[in-house]
C-alpha cells in the first residue's frame, strides 16, 4: 500500500483578491487517523490532513466556503467529513461516498449534516472501469433529496458510457475535467463530447487538477485552453477547487497559491470568476439557503 506525500508546507496567498463568498469546490479532510481511522481496504494511505489544516489553507487563499469531497481512503465512513462540516458553522458542504445498502434514515442524516451529493470514483489508477448499473441505482436513491452525482471518470469512460450518463436523471458533476489527455488536443473525441454534455444537459464540470493533467509542467499553461473552453460552453455550471491535500500526486507538489492564480488565465473577466467561485457553488450546494 503506497503512502502519499504531504501537501506544500507553506502555500502563498494568490496574487489577486478573491470575491467574498468564494468556494473551494473540491478539497478533502483526511483523519486524523487516530480519531477517524482510514479504511482497511484503502489503496493508499494519506498523511493526516485535518480540519484545522484545511481552514488554515482557506484563510491563506481567501476562500470563505468549501465542499469537502469524500475520498476512497476513508471509504463510506464519512465521519471526518461530517465533523469538519459541523465545525465550519455553515461554511462547508459535503459530497459523500455511500454503500448501496444505505437506508433512507442514514441518507437523511447525511443531508442534515450538510451532504448534497454522492461521489463515485472510477479513476482507473484507483479502481476499475465504471459499473453504470450501480451508478443508476444510486442516482435513483438520491434524487428525492435533490442531490447530485460527482463522477471521477477517465476521458475514455465518458465516451464509452455517454448514453448511460444522459439517463441518470440527476445533475452530474464531472471531476477534474474528466482527466482529459492534454497532449491529444482540444479536438479529441472525449473532450468534444464533454463540451457537448455541458451545452445540452444538466452537467457540471470542475476545472481542477491542472497539476495532474499538464504535460508541460508548472505553470501548467497547456491546461488553460481546456479550462477556458469548458467555461465558454457552460459558464453557469463550472466549479473550481484546489484538490488539497493533493493525494497520490506524482511529481512536484503544487503551491495552492499558484493553482488559485490560474483562475486569472482561465477566466480573465472578474464576472466569470465570480460565477465560478461564488454563484455556481452557492446554487448547487445551497450555501444561501
Amino acid at each position: 500500500m503506497k503512502t502519499c506525500r504531504p501537501p506544500h508546507p507553506n502555500p502563498r496567498p494568490p496574487s489577486f483578491s478573491l470575491p467574498a463568498g468564494s468556494c473551494d469546490s473540491h478539497c478533502h479532510v483526511f483523519g486524523p487517523g487516530a480519531v477517524f481511522p482510514y479504511h482497511r481496504k484503502r489503496s493508499y494511505t494519506p498523511p493526516d490532513a485535518p480540519y484545522e489544516a484545511l481552514t488554515g489553507l482557506h484563510e491563506t487563499l481567501g476562500l470563505d466556503r468549501a465542499v469537502i469531497v469524500q475520498a476512497t481512503c476513508h471509504g463510506d465512513d464519512n465521519r471526518a467529513m461530517l465533523d469538519a462540516i459541523a465545525r465550519a458553522g455553515g461554511r462547508y458542504r459535503g459530497v459523500a461516498m455511500i454503500d448501496g445498502a444505505i437506508g433512507d434514515a442514514e441518507l437523511e442524516a447525511l443531508h442534515d449534516g450538510g451532504v448534497r451529493g454522492v461521489r463515485l470514483s472510477f479513476a482507473r489508477h484507483l479502481s476499475g472501469p465504471p459499473d453504470f448499473s450501480n451508478v443508476a441505482r444510486i442516482a435513483a436513491r438520491i434524487a428525492p433529496l435533490g442531490w447530485h452525482l460527482v463522477l471521477y471518470l477517465e476521458a475514455e469512460d465518458v465516451v464509452e458510457n455517454a448514453d448511460a450518463l444522459e439517463r441518470l436523471g440527476v445533475p452530474v458533476v464531472i471531476d477534474h475535467m474528466a482527466r482529459v489527455r492534454v497532449a491529444d488536443g482540444l479536438d479529441q473525441a472525449p473532450f468534444q463530447l464533454l463540451l457537448g454534455f455541458l451545452r445540452d444537459a444538466d452537467f457540471w464540470v470542475k476545472i481542477s487538477c491542472a497539476e495532474r493533467l499538464s504535460v508541460s509542467g508548472a505553470p501548467f499553461a497547456d491546461v488553460v485552453p481546456f479550462a477556458a473552453a469548458l467555461i465558454d460552453a457552460a459558464p453557469d455550471r463550472v466549479l473550481w477547487g484546489t484538490d488539497w491535500p493533493h493525494p497520490n500526486m506524482v511529481g512536484q507538489m503544487p503551491d495552492d497559491g499558484d493553482l488559485t492564480d490560474m483562475l486569472l488565465a482561465y477566466a480573465p473577466e472578474e464576472e466569470l470568476r465570480r460565477k465560478i467561485l461564488v454563484d455556481n457553488p452557492a446554487r448547487l450546494y445551497g450555501f444561501d439557503e
